[in-house]
């Protein structure tokens, strides 16, 4: 497989600009993901597994890690991370957002990056274009979370002309299955621009699973490209498919400001 290549030389990635709470204690998830392990729902997976120990007795989700205790993962002792890194790679199609060994196709292969990082939410395999990768567990669920509305921008082409018609009722929200929650909802309204025939670009606040290709599926078009160009303030620039770079210390400063409202 092809791995992920850097754009432009090497650089040290800023520190200190993404700030989170500090306390005397902190959960067992929280721990973990600052350590760069995992994020702090794929820490709660290890510890719901039995692969999570603190001071070699086996943790329960919840629990509290106090200054001193051992804790350790898969049955490595793991620590607080030193160098935190938030990197922008232009996803290609083929590669997994997920970190799963078993999974050939999966984005942390294909990044053979030195140090251990996961992705900050998805793109399907079958999309390209921007996806966030860190190694601080910290940031993923705030940059996830709905209520925030961080833009995510895509540039979506379809198998057939559409009309204004479409583009209103993409827009104004469609009824599709909502696979987390095991029921049909209408999507939140969103931002919608036509770009040609078939083209459009998205804007959506919304993170649901493949939302894009069931909105336009229930409205009885099919996706035939869709790229992610932001999220956020983070744009995919110039970089090729494959191509990664570190965030700027402006685009860490702005994510601070946004995360912590």
């Amino acid at each position: 497989m092809k791995h992920a290549i850097q754009k432009g030389n090497a650089l040290s990635q800023p520190q200190g600009i993404i700030q989170h709470e500090a306390t005397s204690s902190i959960r067992l998830n929280k721990f973990i993901s600052e350590s760069g392990y995992a994020s702090r729902r794929g820490a709660d997976r290890l510890v719901e597994n039995g692969l999570v120990t603190i001071n070699n007795v086996v943790a329960e989700v919840g629990t509290q890690v106090f200054p001193g205790d051992t804790v350790s993962v898969e049955g490595n002792i793991i620590g607080k991370v030193q160098n935190l890194v938030y990197i922008a790679l232009n996803k290609p199609v083929g590669i997994t957002s997920t970190t799963d060994p078993k999974d050939s196709s999966n984005i942390v292969k294909f990044m053979n990056y030195e140090d251990t990082i996961f992705p900050i939410g998805r793109l399907d395999k079958d999309s390209f274009g921007l996806i966030l990768m860190t190694n601080d567990g910290n940031i993923v669920n705030k940059i996830l979370r709905e209520e925030y509305g961080h833009d995510k921008e895509y540039i979506v082409s379809v198998d057939k002309p559409f009309n204004h018609e479409f583009a209103s009722a993409m827009s104004n929200g469609v009824n599709i299955y909502n696979q987390a929650a095991h029921m049909m909802q209408v999507t939140e309204p969103c931002e919608v621009e036509s770009l040609g025939p078939k083209t459009f670009r998205i804007i959506l606040r919304q993170g649901l699973n493949r939302q894009i290709r069931r909105m336009t599926k229930a409205l009885g078009f099919k996706v035939v490209s869709l790229q992610r160009v932001r999220i956020m303030n983070i744009t995919i620039d110039n970089l090729k498919p494959g191509e990664w770079r570190y965030l700027t210390a402006a685009e860490l400063q702005e994510i601070n400001h946004r995360i912590a409202q």
